[in-house]
């Protein structure tokens, strides 16, 4: 039998494996040269996901990189962004990725003209299109975007995904979120953003629907016979007729399987919901890792998290966001670490912690402690709270202990690894080697000159020691990233 998966994520995780009897599941993997799962491919040694972390906006994540004078400012045409994608192919990363928000950052001062002013990420554009510029300057890299399960429906979000799968020839991925705060529920007739948990149990069953739809067509539905006449098998086009708590959605997907099968999902929770949610459901997941300490303990208690949801965590990517700073000595990448530190303003990391935790920072003076009620109201990403509250020690912390301890809107919010291109290789492996992660997730501290410079001198020195690949294995993501073609119905966790 088949779990009803649009059930709360870590009630389906819990029943179907615990304890001993998780540890001891035995999952069938496939460990063909071309399809081994990740960290058993058929290579001699493991290596490393590289992806881009990239912005359809004015600025990379961090904020004060519009301000660095190498910085280009033609980001509202399309060769800006094919110059990075052809940039990270030649440096033969695996993905490329979008981040969105369907709003601005103006629940600071309840008002967007000071984030105009400073040009805190007010540029958002729909990065499913530039994803699709970006395919045309391109041929291996993979392509993802996100969108949010609170505020499109899941037709819709499959059937632009599965285009776009199509139109990059097996190269796209969806990166899964539940949104942050009451300006993108105003954008989209809504009077407040839902409530966190429940966020994620809509969530859930949007993914059975759009999962459900991306199997309308079997593989071989498609015949296009001119002298039968037959264009395809009606009998291998299947209808959804979903009918569930939150949507109601008939199908068939007028849209065909691509070359992967479907795209790959993605998926970044971190909260404890969160991560049940990217357990379930994501084929590559994004976090962030304070340092590798909490890295090692973490990415083991996600990876066993994985194997309680009848999944086979070698099939999940793990990869924290990081910065790296290079240049031809340490000295003189100290030095372009110092120029890029001083661009942050303290109005980059009031105005994207306001958005990200959907209250208004300017409320409360810099040393007024929180109180429960506030913190419980706390709707956006709350894993930001929880990291805070671990760094501070506090319960009960300050606005200066989230500025301080989240580090939003600075090159301190994620590892920084600064110096010459051993220097850096020689952090990343640890890392890597020491099972904190699968990958990294590498945010530009200026761009395009941030991913040129990594692609300069970092990748040559990973592919020297057989970190990272030298070349793509396939035409398709799923194919670079170790992974097997998606199958009709495989999402579907079996008892």
């Amino acid at each position: 039998m088949f779990w009803p998966v649009h059930a709360k994520t870590f009630r389906v995780c819990a029943l179907l494996r615990s304890g001993d009897k998780a540890r001891g599941y035995a999952i069938p993997v496939r460990t063909t040269e071309k399809h081994a799962p990740r960290g058993m491919e058929m290579s001699t040694q493991r290596q490393m996901i590289l992806i881009g972390f990239l912005q359809a906006q004015n600025c990379s994540n961090y904020v004060g990189s519009w301000r660095h004078p190498h910085s280009a400012t033609d980001f509202l045409g399309p060769e800006y962004f094919m110059r990075i994608a052809r940039t990270l192919e030649y440096g033969k990363f695996h993905l490329g990725f979008f981040d969105d928000r369907l709003a601005m950052p103006d629940i600071l001062g309840s008002d967007h003209r000071e984030a105009i002013a400073n040009g805190v990420r007010v540029v958002k554009m729909d990065p499913t299109t530039i994803l699709s510029i970006m395919s045309t300057a391109t041929t291996r890299l993979g392509l993802g975007s996100t969108y949010s399960t609170t505020y499109y429906e899941p037709f819709h979000v499959a059937r632009v995904f599965a285009t776009l799968d199509l139109m990059s020839s097996g190269r796209s991925a969806w990166n899964v979120v539940t949104s942050l705060n009451d300006s993108e529920a105003m954008n989209f007739s809504q009077s407040e953003h839902p409530e966190h948990d429940l966020r994620y149990d809509k969530a859930d069953e949007f993914m059975e629907v759009v999962l459900g739809h991306w199997d309308s067509w079997e593989d071989d539905a498609l015949v296009i016979d001119k002298e039968t006449g037959l264009f395809a098998h009606p009998d291998k086009v299947h209808r959804l007729d979903h009918k569930g708590r939150w949507f109601r959605s008939k199908g068939p997907l007028p849209v065909p399987r691509s070359q992967q099968g479907r795209p790959v999902v993605i998926q970044a929770g971190q909260s404890g919901r969160g991560q049940a949610f990217s357990a379930r459901w994501g084929e590559l997941v994004f976090c962030v890792y304070p340092n590798i300490e909490i890295g090692k303990k973490n990415y083991a208690n996600f990876k066993e998290l994985i194997l309680k949801c009848g999944r086979n965590p070698a099939e999940v990517g793990v990869a924290p966001a990081i910065y790296a700073v290079t240049g031809e000595t340490k000295s003189m990448a100290e030095d372009k670490m110092a120029v890029i530190d001083k661009l942050a303003k303290p109005v980059d990391g009031l105005a994207l912690l306001s958005e990200a935790l959907n209250f208004d920072f300017y409320s409360k003076d810099m040393d007024e402690q929180f109180n429960d009620d506030e913190l419980k109201r706390i709707s956006g990403l709350r894993a930001i709270l929880d990291r805070v509250v671990n760094l501070s020690g506090k319960k009960n912390p300050t606005v200066r202990d989230f500025v301080e301890f989240s580090n939003r809107g600075t090159v301190r919010e994620f590892p920084r690894f600064v110096g010459t291109a051993k220097d850096v290789a020689d952090g990343l492996e640890e890392w890597f080697t020491g099972r904190a992660c699968d990958g990294f997730v590498v945010a530009a501290t200026h761009l395009p000159g941030g991913y040129e410079d990594f692609v300069r001198m970092v990748v040559p020195e990973l592919q020297r020691r057989g970190l990272h690949q030298k070349d793509y294995k396939g035409p398709t993501l799923r194919d670079n990233l170790g992974l097997p073609r998606a199958e009709l119905g495989d999402w579907k966790l079996k008892n």
